[in-house]
């Protein structure tokens, strides 16, 4: 196991690169809700799966051609094998950590388009980008 890294809780934000291949997406971060037993500071600390509840919508983005923007959401698809700790659970669960990179998501609701006299929809339903998390929790350590 590496070293330890400090503990997600309520209210740590999950902060997306605005490059999604290529999309350029308008990033705003998301908040994280933790979900497990025990606190930190008075705050629910973020347990395995309070990564699924991150959303971000109305983002705007461009692609490629596609230069009139369009709006999408952005959400955590699948966490990096360091932001689980293994050592430390609560309520049975893995507290998430502060350390590496998830793989992100953005969901298109409204396609951008190619500019002409009949515009062309990005038909792109989704790209794949990349996100950290940020903390202000400086001295719980999993």
């Amino acid at each position: 196991m590496g070293v330890s890294a400090a503990i997600l809780v309520t209210g740590d934000l999950a902060v997306f690169t605005p490059d999604f291949g290529p999309a350029i997406v308008v990033v705003r971060p998301g908040t994280l809700a933790g979900s497990g037993p025990a606190r930190h500071s008075g705050k629910p600390v973020c347990v395995e799966g309070d990564e699924s509840k991150v959303q971000v919508p109305g983002c705007s983005y461009v692609a490629g051609n596609f230069s009139t923007p369009g709006v999408g959401t952005l959400e955590i698809q699948r966490l990096a094998d360091d932001q689980l700790s293994r050592g430390v659970q609560t309520g049975g669960k893995h507290v998430l950590r502060a350390q590496g990179e998830f793989v992100a998501r953005f969901t298109v609701t409204v396609p951008a388009t190619q500019p002409g006299p009949t515009p062309t929809p990005d038909a792109t339903p989704s790209y794949t980008g990349r996100g950290q998390f940020t903390t202000t929790n400086l001295n719980a350590r999993g």
